[in-house]
């Protein structure tokens, strides 16, 4: 690799054989030297978990679009971690995550590992960015909402990101979209998460599905709000959840402690 270009340390949560991987470093290779390094298998759903009682073992793969790729057996931040302690050499410039599939709107944040290895990155100092399409599907269009990524991977690189903050991304599935908003995460929660069934040994079982209530409906400063109108939304978030002292005056004076 050389020096003079940028070194972006890629991730996501899909796998290292997911689509949106491939799409992120063919994007971010035409601007740096990319190191590659995702599960070996998808690991949706890890947020910043990590792996504390087994062993990680790294695996080489061919080399995509003049990328180093890696594979670990872990989730998404052992895969942050793996790489800056044994295969980027020196701190990498940006990190990407994604390209998910699926959104990471809302309070899915919360639940993703595509923003677990993003905020994993900007608390190593890292200037972090986790990018996520509206659409589940493995065959799913990136092309659209490519130019926006590389939009936004290139300002970034050029004007780093406030101390502490790192942008979830996301991007509206099947047209084009029409702009950039920077908005606030709506808020909401799930409901019938899970769906019961049973076994042909009559056990019950459960699935995971579900249907977001977004409480935000109509406020027009939310990403869901904009994803709804074909434009791509920036969150910036703060992973370390430090909150003003006004709150935690609040606090105390609730617990009886001021």
């Amino acid at each position: 690799m050389t020096t003079s270009r940028p070194l972006i340390l890629i991730t996501n949560d899909d796998g290292v054989e997911a689509p949106g991987l491939h799409r992120l470093i063919e994007t971010a290779s035409a601007v740096g030297d990319v190191v590659a390094v995702a599960p070996s298998l998808p690991q949706s759903g890890m947020s910043s978990a990590i792996t504390v009682n087994a062993a990680l073992f790294i695996k080489e793969h061919p080399g995509y679009d003049g990328a180093r790729v890696y594979s670990v057996n872990g989730k998404p931040v052992d895969c942050v971690k793996l790489a800056l302690k044994a295969l980027t050499g020196r701190k990498p410039d940006l990190l990407l995550s994604g390209i998910n599939h699926g959104s990471n709107a809302g309070n899915s944040v919360v639940y993703s590992g595509t923003m677990g290895a993003a905020a994993e990155g900007c608390m190593a100092g890292i200037p972090s960015i986790g990018f996520s399409l509206t659409h589940h599907s493995i065959k799913a269009d990136f092309g659209p909402g490519l130019p926006f990524v590389d939009k936004i991977m290139r300002d970034v690189l050029a004007n780093g990101l406030p101390e502490g903050i790192c942008l979830n991304v996301n991007i509206p599935a099947r047209c084009e979209p029409c702009g950039i908003k920077v908005t606030k995460a709506a808020r909401g929660y799930w409901t019938e998460e899970y769906q019961e069934y049973t076994s042909p040994h009559g056990q019950p079982f459960y699935w995971l599905q579900g249907n977001f209530v977004n409480i935000d409906e109509g406020d027009t400063d939310t990403d869901e709000y904009w994803l709804d109108r074909q434009y791509v939304t920036v969150v910036p978030s703060r992973p370390e959840h430090n909150e003003p002292l006004s709150v935690r005056q609040s606090i105390a004076g609730m617990l009886g402690l001021s």
